[in-house]
């Protein structure tokens, strides 16, 4: 088997419903909250949500489909030239309601794709699913396993917000959380790196899986739906957040480097909100005494997307036309598990 040093990101895909919710309109039909700024808390003042009717193609599967379309319009390669799809959706409706396990999204994608000759399968580790798909992917590639691979996932998030709607009393139910999310898809295609201009440098997780209850998806059992339940003190607190600098600057301890020297141009964290991404930012320019590089974000616009939310971010970035060529960036997971981590890529000729 051949070994290839890195990967790189080569094309770049979203799908975004059309319709818009405000926060005032979400806040509206959740009478339990009274006068609680939702907006002053989440920083977050619209997102999108799904159309409910099957024949939008606005469910899970659906969405991830267009992503995928979207981002292998702007690559070189396509569906028959894939090796591998992976899909790392966390809600899985397809056909409008239906949850489906079997078989995974990413064989139908596969399928719908026309990638006929590509291994699939499906990845689940929470908001943090598709950086481990991608994970996974660079390191096949840098393997000589294969040569290019699709990274995707569609995601009905405010499924999780309808029935927090229903169900919440107060600002510290657990289903607060729910109110921060929005639908959207994304996808993302790798291939061997031949130029540093272009290069997935490294791409390190941690997944502490006894934390789990901290952030818990299932059937609520309370009324018909899907509930999200989450202890947002212990999710943000200090302590959990001191885990990504300590992490990734053990991880350039051991190889005598240091993340001033990394140079980073942009940073991405997890699109949780406004709050959250202005506090991890500060808690580790604390640890790794050393000032941030500059944060991107989309989650005023866009809530907490869950999977997508790192590359719906790079994508508008780069589409916005402002990037500069050869720029570094830094994307930093935060997921339930607990999971933390680091990707550290420059990208110089990305199809967006």
């Amino acid at each position: 088997m051949s070994t290839t040093a890195h990967s790189r990101i080569e094309a770049l895909g979203v799908c975004l419903p059309a319709a818009v919710q405000t926060t005032p309109q979400l806040a509206a039909l959740v009478p339990g909250l009274g006068d609680v700024d939702i907006e002053k808390i989440t920083g977050i003042t619209e997102r999108r949500v799904y159309d409910p009717e099957p024949a939008s193609g606005e469910d899970s599967f659906g969405m991830a489909l267009a992503a995928a379309r979207d981002a292998l319009e702007s690559s070189r390669y396509g569906a028959a030239d894939l090796d591998i799809v992976i899909s790392a959706s966390i809600t899985r409706f397809k056909d409008g309601d239906r949850f489906t396990f079997e078989p995974s999204f990413a064989a139908m994608l596969a399928r719908e794709l026309g990638a006929r000759s590509a291994i699939h399968f499906d990845v689940s580790n929470a908001c943090a699913g598709m950086m481990t798909g991608v994970w996974l992917l660079d390191r096949m590639i840098r393997s000589g396993a294969v040569r290019r691979g699709l990274v995707v996932s569609g995601e009905q998030a405010t499924r999780v917000a309808q029935t927090a709607a229903r169900e919440m009393t107060d600002s510290y139910d657990p289903q607060f959380a729910s109110l921060s999310v929005g639908d959207s898809a994304a996808a993302v295609v790798l291939d061997v790196s031949t130029d540093a201009a272009d290069r997935i440098h490294y791409i390190e997780l941690m997944t502490c899986s006894e934390y789990s209850h901290l952030c818990m998806g299932m059937p609520s059992d309370r009324t018909p739906g899907i509930s999200l339940y989450t202890d947002n003190k212990k999710m943000h607190d200090r302590d959990r957040l001191k885990l990504w600098p300590r992490f990734h600057g053990d991880f350039l301890a051991k190889r005598g480097r240091a993340f001033a020297g990394e140079e980073f141009d942009f940073v991405i964290q997890h699109q949780v909100g406004t709050r959250f991404i202005d506090y991890a930012n500060q808690t580790a320019e604390a640890e790794f005494a050393a000032p941030m590089p500059t944060s991107l974000a989309v989650v005023e616009r866009y809530g907490n997307t869950a999977t997508t939310s790192h590359f719906l971010t790079l994508c508008e970035h780069l589409r916005a036309g402002s990037a500069r060529p050869g720029a570094k960036y830094l994307l930093v997971p935060a997921a339930s598990g607990v999971v933390t981590g680091a990707l550290s890529a420059t990208l110089t000729n990305v199809g967006v």
